[in-house]
């Protein structure tokens, strides 16, 4: 079994998918106006409109509605990217903490208000978990 993406249903993809976009870099691949994805070399971020919903199963997914998913990015420098998101960003949860498994996190709300930890390995350890 591969682990494929994660899928952020919205009432906003477009709003999403650049608020992704700016944060992470990627540009993002349109299917429809109704689903796109972010891909990285090691998992996508798929972001769909509330449309999308019946086409699985009617009212069993709901926009903005996340308290318990923290999506995670792996980043160069975090703190940079706590500098260049600052201004854009309105929900700041934590400013750049260094964790004590060895990673520089910086976590934020995207504008759906879901959880979004962006970290950079700083401890020897946590640099060797995460080399490539």
């Amino acid at each position: 079994m591969d682990f494929v993406s994660i899928r952020i249903i919205t009432a906003d993809v477009a709003r999403l998918v650049a608020f992704y976009e700016q944060a992470t870099g990627a540009r993002a691949a349109w299917a429809t106006e109704d689903f796109a994805e972010l891909r990285t070399p090691t998992a996508t971020l798929a972001i769909a409109g509330t449309r999308t919903v019946p086409l699985f199963a009617p009212g069993s997914a709901r926009p903005a509605a996340n308290d318990s998913v923290i999506t995670e990015f792996l980043v160069d420098d975090v703190d940079g990217l706590h500098r260049r998101l600052t201004g854009s960003v309105t929900d700041f949860v934590a400013g750049p903490t260094t964790m004590p498994w060895g990673n520089r996190s910086l976590l934020l709300r995207d504008p759906d208000g879901n959880l979004v930890n962006f970290f950079t390995p700083v401890t020897p350890a946590a640099i060797e978990k995460f080399a490539r």
